[in-house]
């Protein structure tokens, strides 16, 4: 297994330094292990590059098979979890960006008390980030924003939340701008990469290119702009709370009707331990419909 899991971490990163890392080893450790692997199979896995590997023809189809009993053994592993108590034991929960700054301490906080045997692992990152990873079983779950439409996964709705419009204070008594008005203004979006960039643009019916809309990396970056005069933002409601206080700016709803995403949580459907994530999932969606204390300006 040993040999598996460092191969199935060379195949898919194509560096031995970098597979290293995310298998907690030393470099040359990890190279001894693939050797050897090699030796027991008695022919080459990869070709080494200067600076990237290259998995041979054999390399390709054994990295296939790897990934296939690395994840029946983690399914093998989540029986026995599931066979003690449901609610003990490794859980590795990815969340996205948009989610994860404004729920996920309530989060912790709350399946740690009531489960304090069990051990969150949880991970930031973009939705095809962390689905890669729930399908390849690096994560156990992930929060998201609904539809994966993923076959493999089960989909559970978690909570829907509004889209907010962030403008310079001066704004604050101006009606809110229809979808089309806001076409016609500087809008800062996410960066490419975060479904929360996609969603923005569909309800204000754009093509984006970088020559048109300004960019930034996280939801208080564009906040900050908009305090600083550059444009108007669309931010998720549970992140009002957080980010009206980042800046002097001023939040509105939007006219219906009313752009809004739904959250949701996502496993894949052969998970043994599905039951579990069903009852973690719960615990999460009372947490997140409490999350947003956003109210409307008087």
């Amino acid at each position: 297994m040993r040999h598996l899991r460092y191969f199935e971490a060379l195949a898919r990163l194509g560096h031995f330094g970098r597979a290293a890392e995310d298998c907690a080893v030393s470099q040359p450790a990890l190279s001894a292990q693939i050797k050897e692997m090699e030796e027991l199979l008695g022919a080459p896995l990869a070709e080494r590059g200067a600076r990237r590997i290259r998995l041979t023809p054999l390399g390709e189809a054994v990295a296939l098979r790897a990934r296939e009993i690395l994840r029946a053994a983690e399914e093998m592993e989540g029986l026995a979890r599931a066979a003690q108590n449901p609610l003990v034991g490794r859980l590795r929960i990815g969340i996205i960006p948009t989610v994860a700054p404004y729920l996920l301490p309530q989060i912790v906080t709350e399946l740690t008390r009531r489960s304090p045997e069990l051990d969150l692992r949880p991970r930031e990152a973009v939705t095809q980030k962390l689905i890669g990873d729930l399908l390849e079983a690096r994560l156990d779950a992930a929060v998201v924003a609904l539809p994966i439409s993923e076959p493999a996964l089960t989909e559970t709705p978690l909570f829907e939340e509004e889209f907010l419009l962030v403008r310079p204070p001066e704004d604050a008594g101006k009606p809110p701008p229809n979808p089309e008005a806001l076409r016609g203004m500087r809008l800062l979006l996410l960066e490419e990469g975060h479904c929360f960039r996609d969603q923005a643009l569909s309800f204000c019916e754009l093509s984006a290119s970088p020559r048109e809309l300004m960019e930034g990396s996280s939801l208080s970056t564009l906040v900050r702009m908009v305090g600083a005069g550059i444009g108007v933002t669309l931010i998720p409601e549970m992140a009002a709370a957080v980010e009206a206080r980042s800046a002097s700016v001023s939040l509105t709803r939007l006219p219906e009707p009313r752009p809004t995403r739904s959250i949701g949580m996502v496993w894949r459907k052969s998970d043994p331990l599905a039951g579990r994530l069903a009852q973690i999932a719960e615990i999460i969606r009372q947490t997140g419909a409490a999350a947003s204390a956003f109210r409307e300006p008087v």
